[in-house]
């Protein structure tokens, strides 16, 4: 709303209103001797005569400064000389104000009425003066200027709101000596009055008031509201700077309430009904076929199969089997008999076999030379095809790549860190001689010395060498002079270093900190220090109870220069030696560099290798003795397998090697996770598989008239399709998890995959060959590894193993118990039902401080940067190229000053940081192009240029050839478009900010834009600000959620593509699909272990979907150890649940295959058997082998070995243990399938009027 003053309006007179005829005079006119208090500044002369038309030289200037006064003879009370200084003195709240025309129209009004008004008399008053000897007249050196209270809140409420895009601060808060938050419109007006503010060369005191005082009448002259268009045409100021223009602030939508029934979690309700009506109806049935049996005296179908064939029926000679049966039988038979001679030939040409074997395993091997180990972070979690990646790869390529940080984090024991009463000022020069030390390091790289001015940042170069350093001792320029500089006398001390730092925090951009001390704010590289970005641990913006100093030293990065790179590593290098041997008592400094956490990984895999290779010691000396089978302690060293434990380690190494090799020739890079997984992973297969073969062959007994390699060749058709069967399943699932985008994954599926297939192909070919030489061995009673000493004959019985016999005649029977088995189901559906309740409570993301050791240095970084920082990364909301600047159109999308769209770029981001706790935008963002706007406001004094030659000229240079670039016409005034858009643009982003310009674009923005054909035309561009403070991975991954979100409204707003970055957006763009990509990747490796083991059990479509139900519970009941445990759903996570599926089928799909190939006559006798003759060895093979590894791990000084390797290996040995040897054999003994007839045909048939018959028949 407009405040009028009595008197005309201004549209039929004057800007100001005339008042009542009295004796109206001057005050002053005209300037005289120099300021005492200003050097450079001069008093004005006193001057009580009538007012003196203006020169004609001055009518330009008055028309640019004071239009109102543009009329009749121009009567006023100051010369051409005052209006010039007028117009300098107005240069800086011009570069911050004018972007509000009302804001600046009505400072502009209250300036003019006190230097040139011809009215003077009536609201100023003259209160001292000094003699001008040496012109002969008067100063005025204090006066009175009575000032409306309503015009001084008008004047405030229109520029309150104003912000100084470049600095992500208020504008009041450079021009108003204190943060925008702490300035009124008194204090506001006294401060640009106040004689100790550099500018104001003589004392002026306002008085405010409404009402005439003293016979004065206050200037009460009209203003305009900010939402208020001006009568030259000017548009109303935009939201960004009126707050009134905005309507309501938004309001964040309030967040989903948890999922609860009755004030309990829905899943968990849910789960515990299910539950309880599953425990109803299962017991129920349980017991109903119980009583049924007793009355009826027979089995239910429930338990058993439908009278199968068994080997005792009478007749062999005929069965009634299905089509699907016959089938399954015949493709049984055809791996057995392909198996059985394969085997056979192995035995036989044990020299061929391996020999063919090492040469092969030597040229997949010999890709290792070519071998690529990927340690870059990006390459290993972010695929190339994903939205960041290729959002970081445009913001790399077009602005380069984000700078290295180096950061220090200093803390004290004094009870407040800065500027209290209690802090001495000897402990801010120690932090300043720390920064210097650092400043001076040199490092050594190539033969070179290396600075830090070597590599650092300056925005500024070649003009100003400068290095960025973003710290509080840049407010006093990084100098012990500047520190100590103070004002005083020898009782008071009126400014020291606490004063200058009270102003530069509210005006971190100030060249002049306007009190007595007149020192710069400015940094000396050409930038301002924010002050949330250099001290820590303040509330709200109480900056001066800040408990922590935050050093930041930005490097260049160089992603494609090796050498310039090589000189960054060794100057970081260097720098973390200096801060680790630093010692002072009275600071306490955690830091970290670029490379830091790369270096901590490499040191803590160096210091977990000891860790690994006992582990994997401990696993190899328990094969290598636990496959033997001691007869009695005289043929210890005859029946000890310890030589063949060891090649069959070798066989699984060199599995591994081929596979690394293989794809090493490919060019695929190996990642740490393949080099630290997948030898556990094989290593688990093949063990499991060389105990099954080993252990069969012990258990076995040769058929008359058999030779060896005969009944090793049986041997292997009985058992190889059970391992084919297992590996193949695997191998399946690994090469389809080789469909995630995810780097790691895919990598180490692809890895996995193969490595499993070749080992499977070794073990039924060179290891076969082994297991004959070694039974040869055995049957010639000579000694294990020294072989060529035989003992002599001895009678010896043959045994079963403890193991083997404690499984049929102990285990088996009691698990298969009729009161045993609901027990089971009951204890394992109701597992299921807990880990399917928490399943959506596990955390996702990774705890960047898991991945470090425990004694790291970085750890003290990390705890403290959540402690005491208020400011998260920046992040950079990028136009690409092709958007329209020149047009207004365009530039309206994007602005956000006067006429911008509401909907604009800058608008949208200011408008989301008002929601910070919402967005996670925590400030508005710098803009290029409304400073560029100010910045060429004919107007200012910033855009100017030589007139003969055309090159840009600076607004400190004083020269009379340089001219403004655009005409103080109504034209003029407008935004340059078309050709003068691109003219200029250029000498903005060149122009260095100095004391008469501050809105010069170099230091800000020379990076923020490309000019693209010979700076004839805009290309990609960015506008910055900061996300909040980000303290772990939800927050991190919302901060990029929310940033997307606001982006993709920003690209519908403009029509054009805007995506933000920031430097953490591609590690964690993972977790925004990781909950799909893990329901996927296992999904798919059900899938395939179910349609695998479906076919390869002979199309037996049930035994493929009890398999396929039992891992999935295993993978379900990990999701329940994983939040019991604390352990998030990551990259790393994932790779071993993906790893879990594969192993849960050495679990499950033996126990199964035996299950389906018994004859025996009922479903609880065929799972007694399965389970005695592959449970013992499922059980001494992958089971003990991996429970001693893996406890080893838990000694690991890493993280996250004993988070996501040393618990989750754990937990899923013991969930396969426990769901392939206790539940699977339970469920079989309930649901397994029928038994095949066919199959049952031609086992009698096979062995009919053999000793095996006899065997199986007892």
């Amino acid at each position: 709303m407009r405040k009028k003053s009595r008197g005309l309006n201004s549209s039929e007179c004057t800007v100001h209103v005339f008042r009542s005829i009295k004796a109206q005079h001057c005050v002053w006119y005209g300037e005289c001797g120099e300021s005492d208090k200003v050097p450079g500044k001069k008093y004005n002369c006193n001057y009580t005569g009538p007012p003196i038309p203006l020169p004609t030289e001055g009518h330009e200037l008055l028309t640019e400064l004071c239009p109102g006064y543009d009329y009749g003879n121009q009567s006023l009370c100051c010369d051409v000389q005052q209006l010039q200084t007028l117009k300098g003195s107005l240069q800086l709240p011009l570069q911050f104000l004018s972007r509000c025309p009302a804001c600046f129209f009505n400072l502009m009004n209250l300036f003019c009425e006190l230097t040139c008004s011809p009215l003077q008399s009536l609201f100023m008053n003259g209160t001292q003066f000094t003699n001008d000897t040496a012109a002969n007249k008067t100063n005025v050196v204090e006066v009175q200027y009575y000032i409306g209270q309503t015009f001084a809140n008008a004047m405030y409420n229109a520029c309150q709101d104003v912000q100084a895009p470049s600095s992500n601060v208020k504008a009041l808060s450079l021009l108003c000596g204190k943060d925008a938050s702490d300035c009124n419109a008194t204090n506001w007006i006294e401060y640009m009055f106040d004689i100790n503010n550099g500018q104001s060369p003589f004392t002026i005191i306002p008085i405010f008031s409404d009402v005439s005082v003293s016979g004065m009448t206050p200037m009460n002259n009209k203003t305009y509201d900010c939402t208020e268009g001006l009568e030259d045409g000017s548009g109303p100021c935009s939201c960004q700077d009126c707050s009134q223009a905005c309507g309501p602030q938004p309001v964040p939508p309030p967040l989903p309430p948890p999922w609860t029934i009755l004030g309990i979690g829905a899943m968990v309700l849910i789960m515990w009904i299910s539950y309880m009506a599953f425990l109803l109806v299962f017991l129920g049935t349980v017991i109903g076929t119980w009583c049924y049996r007793r009355i009826e005296s027979e089995y239910g179908p429930i338990l058993y199969s439908n009278n199968p064939q068994s080997l005792n029926n009478d007749s062999i000679d005929q069965v009634d089997a299905s089509c699907g049966e016959t089938l399954g039988e015949r493709f049984e038979n055809a791996l057995r008999y392909l198996f059985t001679r394969w085997g056979s030939f192995c035995v036989r040409q044990p020299l061929m076999v391996i020999l063919g074997s090492l040469i092969i395993v030597a040229a997949c091997s010999g890709g290792l030379v070519y071998m690529k180990i990927t340690t870059d972070p990006v390459e290993l979690w972010s695929s190339p095809s994903s939205q960041a990646r290729q959002e970081k790869d445009y913001f790399d390529s077009h602005f380069g790549p984000f700078f290295r940080a180096e950061q220090i984090i200093i803390t004290t024991t004094f009870f407040s860190l800065f500027f209290s009463l209690i802090f001495p000022q000897s402990l801010i020069s120690q932090v300043l001689d720390l920064q210097t030390d650092i400043e001076n390091i040199v490092a050594s790289y190539g033969g070179e010395n290396v600075t830090l001015k070597d590599i650092c940042l300056a925005p500024l170069a070649p003009y100003n060498d400068n290095c960025t350093i973003l710290s509080v001792l840049n407010y006093f320029q990084n100098s012990h002079k500047q520190l100590d500089h103070s004002i005083g006398d020898e009782f008071y001390v009126y400014a020291d270093y606490h004063t200058h730092f009270l102003y530069c925090v509210s005006a971190p951009a100030s060249l002049n900190d306007t009190s007595l001390l007149h020192d710069p704010c400015l940094g000396t590289y050409g930038g301002p220090i924010f002050p949330w970005l250099v001290l820590g641990g303040y509330d709200a913006t109480n900056y001066n109870n800040a408990t922590a100093l935050v050093i930041t030293f930005p490097v260049n990065n160089y992603h494609n220069d090796t050498v310039k790179l090589g000189k960054a590593l060794a100057w970081e290098k260097e720098f973390i030696s200096f801060l680790k041997n630093y010692t002072n008592p009275n600071l306490t400094i955690s830091f970290n560099t670029e490379r830091s956490i790369e270096d901590e990984i490499n040191r803590e895999s160096e210091s977990d290798l000891s860790i690994v290779v006992v582990s994997y010691a401990i696993m190899f000396v328990y094969i290598s003795l636990a496959l033997g089978h001691i007869h009695s302690f005289r043929r210890v060293l005859v029946d000890s397998k310890i030589s063949l434990g060891i090649a069959g380690i070798v066989i699984v190494l060199s599995s591994v090697a081929c596979s690394l090799g293989i794809f090493s020739y490919a060019g695929v890079p190996l990642t740490l996770i393949v080099i630290e997984v997948i030898p556990f992973l094989v290593l688990a297969v093949g063990v499991d598989n060389i105990f099954i073969i080993v252990q069969t062959y012990q258990r076995d007994e040769r058929m008359p008239h058999e030779e060896l390699h005969q009944q090793i060749g049986r041997i292997l058709g009985d058992v190889a399709p059970s391992m084919f069967l297992s590996s193949f399943s695997e191998t399946v699932a690994f090469f389809l998890g080789a469909l995630s985008t995810m780097p790691a994954v895919r990598t180490f599926s692809l890895f996995a995959g193969l490595a499993v297939f070749i080992d499977f192909l070794l073990q039924i070919s060179c290891f076969v060959s082994l297991l004959g030489l070694d039974a040869k061995r055995q049957e010639e009673i000579r000694l294990d590894m020294v072989c060529c000493v035989k003992l002599p004959e001895g009678k010896e019985g043959k045994t079963d193993g403890f193991l083997f016999r404690f499984f049929k005649n102990i285990y088996a029977p009691f698990i298969l118990k009729e009161w045993v088995r609901p027990i089971v189901v009951a204890l394992f559906v109701g597992l299921l039902s807990f880990s399917i309740a928490v399943t959506n409570k596990v955390e996702i993301g990774l705890d960047q401080k898991l991945s470090m050791p425990d004694d790291s240095y970085v750890l003290d970084y990390f705890k403290n940067l959540s402690t005491y920082l208020h400011t998260g990364p920046p992040v950079y909301f990028v136009v690409e190229d092709g958007h329209d600047y020149l047009s207004l159109e365009g530039q309206n999308s994007v602005c956000g000053g006067v006429g911008c769209n509401n909907n604009s770029l800058i608008q949208q981001v200011y408008t989301a940081s008002l929601i910070s706790n919402y967005t996670t935008i925590g400030f508005n963002p710098s803009s290029w192009l409304d400073d560029y706007f100010d910045w060429v406001k004919p107007q200012s004094t910033c855009c100017r240029y030589y007139n003969s030659s055309g090159a840009f000229c600076n607004a400190s240079v004083v020269d009379t050839s340089c001219v403004h670039c655009r005409p103080m016409t109504p034209s003029g005034k407008l935004r340059p478009t078309e050709q003068d858009f691109m003219k200029f643009l250029p000498m903005f982003l060149s122009d260095n900010p100095n004391v008469k310009c501050g809105k010069g674009g170099h230091a800000a923005y020379s990076s923020a834009v490309v000019l693209k054909g010979n700076d004839t035309s805009v290309g990609a561009t960015y506008f910055m600000t900061y996300h909040t403070i980000l303290k772990d991975s939800p927050d991190f991954i919302d901060a990029m959620k929310m940033a997307r979100v606001l982006a993709d409204n920003i690209t519908t707003a403009m029509g054009h593509k805007v995506f933000p970055y920031s430097v953490f957006y591609v590690f964690y763009e993972q977790y925004l699909t990781i909950a799909y990509d893990t329901v996927f990747q296992l999904g798919v490796s059900l899938a395939a272990i179910f349609v695998v083991t479906t076919v390869l059990l002979g199309f037996e479509l049930w035994s493929g979907v009890l398999v396929s139900i039992t891992i999935a519970m295993i993978l379900v009941n990990m999701f329940g150890v994983m939040w019991l445990w604390d352990i998030s759903l990551n990259a790393v996570s994932l790779v071993n649940l993906v790893m879990s599926c594969g192993i849960s089928v050495e679990f499950c799909s033996h126990i199964v295959r035996a299950f389906s190939i018994s004859v025996k006559s009922t479903r609880v006798e065929r799972a007694e058997e399965a389970l005695a003759h592959m449970g013992s060895s499922v059980f001494s093979g992958i089971t003990l082998t991996k429970f001693g590894g893996i406890l080893i791990l838990a000694l690991s000084k890493s993280q996250i070995f004993q988070i996501f390797y040393f618990r989750m290996y754990l937990a899923m040995v013991l969930l396969g243990a426990t769901h392939g040897l206790i539940f699977l054999p339970v469920l079989l003994s309930y649901a397994g399938p029928s038994v095949n007839k066919a199959k049952v045909f031609a086992a009698n048939k096979r062995y009919a009027g053999t000793e095996r018959e006899r065997l199986l028949k007892f």
